[in-house]
């Protein structure tokens, strides 16, 4: 049985709508997923896309599948009630690598704070993901910031959030397992309503509101997201938080390395 890594946010909803798969499903924050993974406990899981170019020598990508925006996507945050060209100080979640190197990319003379010290020290900006992201938007009134409207405004490209990754060698059964998560996206594409019925009953939030997000997200890997994610890491080694630019290395179709 292939162990599947899931992000407990509203943001796998759609690729796990109908999945039809024996899996044992791991559910956890991106960083939990990210560390699980290189430590040989999951087969497959949609890990930060920093982490998998931080480690990709071990790891290989699943080719048809990401989570990204072209656009605002939402679910990750900057809230602060100084303009945001006078930011010097942004608290970060401990929850996502790629948001926080985002924020590096886009605020690069920023100090980072830990968001746990946001309460103690005077940080002008802090930045949520996910369902936190989310629901900051419905109960605080300060400003918020969408990164990636910010990334896309910057770059006019996609922000790919996450890569699905597994470590080498590969679980042989990961290529019917990739169709099965693309039939249970397309099936969520195809019963828009139902999806965010059943979302909302899951995680809480508005069925219209979900509605919304879903259509801001994008799943599929193709070649703007994968320019969106070369540019990413690229300004991300600029800025010092990667060695270097990896090649993007993929699972073949018939589960063997390519």
């Amino acid at each position: 049985m292939i162990r599947l890594g899931r992000i407990g946010y509203a943001n796998m909803a759609p690729v796990f709508f109908r999945l039809d798969a024996d899996v044992e499903e791991i559910v956890g924050v991106p960083t939990a997923l990210n560390r699980k993974l290189l430590a040989g406990e999951l087969d497959v899981a949609p890990i930060s896309s920093i982490e998998y170019a931080r480690h990709a020598d071990a790891l290989r990508l699943l080719p048809r599948l990401c989570v990204s925006s072209d656009g605002a996507v939402e679910s990750i945050q900057l809230i602060s009630k100084t303009p945001l060209e006078r930011i010097r100080t942004v608290a970060v979640t401990p929850e996502s690598a790629t948001s926080v190197v985002l924020t590096r990319v886009l605020f690069p003379d920023a100090e980072q704070l830990p968001l746990e010290a946001f309460s103690s020290r005077d940080a002008e900006a802090r930045m949520l993901i996910g369902d936190a992201a989310l629901k900051s938007a419905f109960e605080d009134p300060t400003p918020h910031y969408d990164l990636g409207r910010l990334w896309q405004e910057r770059t006019g490209l996609p922000m790919v959030f996450a890569v699905w990754a597994a470590p080498e060698p590969t679980h042989p059964e990961l290529p019917e397992l990739e169709e099965a998560l693309v039939a249970s996206l397309r099936a969520a594409r195809a019963s828009p309503e139902q999806l965010a019925h059943e979302s909302s009953a899951r995680y809480g939030y508005p069925a219209g509101f979900l509605a919304r997000y879903f259509e801001k997200l994008r799943y599929r890997f193709g070649p703007r997201e994968r320019a969106g994610l070369y540019t990413f890491l690229e300004l991300a080694r600029d800025v010092g938080e990667l060695d270097e630019v990896p090649e993007l290395r993929f699972v073949a179709v018939t589960g063997a390395a390519v």
